[in-house]
């Protein structure tokens, strides 16, 4: 049941469609190129060999140009960071970035010195982290273990997010143009809503791994070819490569496209069920292919996942309620030209989960493009897809303007295994996906519509698309800048400190909100250990129990914490002071740490110095060299 074959159409190739429902996805309209001038009678080239080079010159041009706008306009996007990779960080929250640093240097790690790949104990040390369930992004990672050693994981990081908004694009393009729409202009519309639509943008700020969906566009193909295919094995065996890359990218993305490609297929079933007759048997076999294969390479790395050290069943309540606002699909996303961050306060839960964010006018387009093209089998089976997935993106409660209405169908599923594990505000970008795929529809429609003159259709059809995406037109993400890495981390003094098996204490600890230390360590390529950190666990550190950031609750932490940010110094009385000092031996600390341009320094000195004794200034840090006092014989 590809798109091709949903339609039933029956015209000839050559011949062009007259209207909207004669439209279809495989086969081009008249995109025929205007013929070309005679030849040279003293040119030695013959004509149509000449027509038939200056025609594939041509299309290979257009494919050049069109990929590299994509990429001029990542890089406007990502110029605010390029500016400064190791000073800057998208502004409002800079938690993520740290993190993707961090598992950025533990892919170097496995290249260069054959560590594990799936779990670490170089934060949150002793317990450890277990990365299949973190998204350790090692398909990203380790092809940029180059870039890392060369330039730090700073400059990877931008990479990733510049590579993956243009490399999104480009895949949607190439697909489109080749296997769905078959008409470039069309591809390229579609295409570039589906990698710089405004939840994309938003997810660029820290998220390359959700970003970088490069490989959807081709899962999508090779599942709509095995609905027709005759290698049925074969074609099932390439889905599973694409699978398991995609797993070690984002699995949650991965879950979103079979979720998506099921409910569409559906979809399509339901109203051509004839279709059903000649598409189960290539399409179950393809898939019991696949889900063998990828199954047999999955199966390790998916067992310490979800059975592993560390490893945890389901989300925090917290993130588990994440859902869209109505008013979300109205407004304009906040890094658009449009977009508005104070008006789009309390209609996604943070600026990192702008999820939907279409704006009135491309909401209305849609519709409109729905309308027009409700006779086809294909719009009418996106038009449902998108729809689906944006009623489940609103959560457990539906809102409009942040007043609760209904309890909304994502209540009835959110405990179900592996959906417990998804943020609901993102099946919003599943509904992003159908709507780009239904600009490319009505663009290609539109393009070869008869009775319209053509030059009048395609200034009315760019007209329209200027009307619908300028609103939500990319903009460079605001910046801020971030402390350096520390001279005494940068200069190698640590290393007269801390041996392989001894930690690095940051102060305040590492956590959520203070995630600096994450970005020393993946400065020296995770040489020493850090407590803590920002990353999923269970909730008590028992395998097996429900989610939650950090790891298990500690006091010193917790009391630094609030030290950095009230500014007050506390009294400690003995009794808290052997407390800490157990933290600091659990966590076999060598040195303590404090930047001199850490906020409320100097309270945190004095309550360090309460704990642990005077420290003493080394390059522009606070030092306090502890394992005396966390030595195993102490």
């Amino acid at each position: 049941m590809t798109p091709a074959e949903t339609r039933g159409a029956s015209t000839p190739a050559a011949e062009a469609p007259t209207g909207p429902r004669s439209v279809t996805l495989d086969r081009p309209p008249d995109t025929r190129p205007d013929p070309p001038a005679p030849a040279d009678p003293t040119d030695g080239v013959a004509p149509a060999a000449r027509r038939r080079w200056r025609w594939r010159w041509t299309r290979r041009r257009i494919d050049l140009v069109v990929y590299g706008g994509f990429l001029l306009a990542a890089i406007w996007v990502t110029s605010g960071i390029w500016a400064d990779p190791a000073g800057r960080v998208a502004a409002l929250y800079s938690s993520d970035p740290a993190q993707v640093q961090f598992f950025l240097a533990h892919s170097v790690r496995v290249v260069l010195h054959g560590e594990f790949p799936f779990f670490t104990e170089q934060f949150n040390y002793p317990d450890g982290v277990n990365l299949m369930a973190n998204t350790a992004i090692l398909a990203l990672g380790i092809p940029m273990v180059p870039v890392t050693l060369l330039f730090g994981p700073a400059v990877s990081f931008v990479t990733l997010v510049t590579l993956g908004l243009a490399g999104t694009a480009a895949a949607w393009y190439r697909v489109l143009s080749r296997h769905l729409v078959r008409h470039r202009p069309a591809a390229a519309v579609g295409a570039w809503f589906c990698g710089f639509s405004p939840a994309m943008l938003s997810h660029a700020n820290w998220h390359p791994n959700i970003i970088s969906q490069f490989l959807l566009p081709f899962i999508v193909w090779r599942v709509l070819v095995l609905t027709r295919s005759t290698r049925p094995v074969r074609d099932g065996a390439l889905l599973a490569l694409l699978v398991t890359a995609q797993a070690f990218i984002n699995e949650e993305i991965l879950l979103f496209t079979a979720l998506a490609l099921g409910v569409f297929l559906l979809a399509v079933l339901v109203q051509q069920r004839a279709r059903w007759a000649a598409a189960w048997r290539p399409l179950g076999t393809g898939l019991a292919v696949c889900a063998l294969l990828a199954g047999a390479l999955l199966a390790y790395p998916l067992w310490v996942q979800f059975a592993g050290p560390m490893a945890y069943h389901g989300l925090s309540d917290t993130v588990r309620d994440y859902g869209n606002d109505i008013a979300a699909f109205f407004a304009p996303g906040s890094p658009t030209f449009g977009g508005n961050e104070r008006a789009n306060v309390n209609l996604a839960p943070n600026y990192s989960e702008e999820n939907a964010f279409f704006g009135w006018s491309l909401s209305l387009l849609a519709v409109g493009i729905v309308v027009w093209l409700r006779r086809d089998v294909v719009v009418r089976a996106l038009a449902a897809t998108g729809l689906f997935f944006a009623v489940l993106s609103l959560g457990e409660r539906i809102s409009w303007w942040d007043r609760d209405l209904v309890t909304g169908p994502w209540e009835l599923l959110v405990r179900l295994p592996l959906l417990d594990a998804v943020v609901p505000t993102r099946f919003g970008l599943i509904t992003g996906v159908t709507v780009a795929v239904l600009l490319a529809y009505a663009v290609r429609s539109a393009w070869v519509l008869r009775g319209v003159d053509r030059r009048t259709a395609r200034t009315l059809t760019a007209a329209g698309l200027v009307f619908a995406l300028l609103p939500i037109a990319p903009m460079p993400l605001r910046v801020t800048t971030r402390p350096p890495v520390p001279e005494f981390i940068t200069a190698d003094r640590w290393r007269q400190y801390v041996g392989p098996d001894q930690t690095l204490v940051s102060v305040p600890v590492p956590a959520m909100g203070n995630t600096d230390p994450m970005r020393w360590a993946a400065s020296t390529d995770l040489d020493f250990k850090i407590p803590g950190g920002y990353f999923l666990a269970p909730r008590n550190g028992v395998t097996g129990d429900p989610g939650r950031f950090g790891g298990r609750p500690s006091g010193i932490g917790d009391l630094l914490e609030e030290v950095a940010s009230t500014g007050r110094t506390p009294k400690l009385d003995d009794r808290q002071r052997r407390r800490f000092l157990d933290e600091l031996r659990h966590w076999n600390a060598a040195v303590v740490v404090l930047p001199l341009n850490e906020q409320n320094a100097e309270p945190l000195r004095r309550t360090v110095e309460q704990l642990v004794g005077p420290g003493r200034q080394e390059l522009d840090v606070w030092l306090w060299d502890v394992r005396t006092l966390t030595s195993r014989s102490a």
